[in-house]
C-alpha cells in the first residue's frame, strides 16, 4: 500500500514538473522580449503591448485541448462531463476571449489605455492557473482509464493453453512463386 502511495505522489511530482516545464517553454520567448526591453529601460512597454495577452492565449488554447483530451480519453465520466466542459467554456470565456480581443484591439490602435497593464497579467495567471488544472484533470482521468483497463484485462480468463501450443505462431505467409514472365 505504501508502495503504491509512493509511485502515486511520483507521478503527480512527475506530473507537476512536466506541466511547468510546458509552461515555462510557452512564456520563455516572451521573457528574452521582456528582458530586451527591461535593458532598453522600457520595461513598463513589455505590459502595454500584446505580449501577454498572445501567451495568455497560447495557454488557454493549450488548456482546451487537455480539457478535451480528458474528454476523450476516458468516456465514462457521467456527471463529471458537464464539469469539463464547464472548464472549456470558462477558459474560453474568461481568458482566450478577453486576450484575443486585447490582442486586436492594441495592435489597431495607436493609444493604447492604462488598464491594459494590470488586465494582461491578470489574464496570464488565469491562463497558467487553467493550464495546471487541465493537466491535472486529463492525468487524472487518463490513469483512471488505464486503471479501468488493467482491471478489465485481470478478470479476463485465463486463455486456453493446449489451443495457444496449436497455435504458437503465426500462420505461415503463403506467397506463390512468380517467374520472370509472369506480369503484376
Amino acid at each position: 500500500m505504501t508502495e503504491n502511495r509512493h509511485q502515486q505522489e511520483q507521478y503527480s511530482l512527475s506530473t507537476m514538473y512536466g506541466t511547468y516545464a510546458d509552461i515555462l517553454f510557452v512564456l520563455f520567448p516572451f521573457l528574452v522580449i521582456a528582458m530586451q526591453r527591461l535593458w532598453d529601460g522600457n520595461l513598463y512597454y513589455t505590459l502595454m503591448q500584446p505580449d501577454l495577452s498572445i501567451a495568455a492565449a497560447i495557454l488557454a488554447g493549450l488548456a482546451i485541448g487537455k480539457f478535451v483530451l480528458g474528454l476523450v480519453t476516458n468516456q465514462d465520466l457521467g456527471r463529471y462531463k458537464e464539469r469539463i466542459v464547464f472548464f472549456i467554456a470558462l477558459t474560453l470565456f474568461v481568458v482566450l476571449g478577453p486576450a484575443i480581443i486585447l490582442l486586436l484591439s492594441m495592435t489597431g490602435n495607436a493609444e493604447v489605455p492604462r488598464f491594459v497593464a494590470f488586465v494582461q497579467p491578470v489574464l496570464l495567471i488565469i491562463a497558467i492557473s487553467l493550464y495546471s488544472t487541465a493537466v491535472s484533470i486529463a492525468n487524472l482521468l487518463s490513469r483512471s482509464g488505464q486503471a479501468e483497463y488493467s482491471e478489465r484485462e485481470a478478470n479476463r480468463p485465463a486463455p486456453d493453453v493446449a489451443r495457444d501450443r496449436e497455435h504458437s505462431g503465426p500462420a505461415p505467409l503463403d506467397l506463390p512463386h512468380r517467374t520472370e514472365h509472369d506480369t503484376y
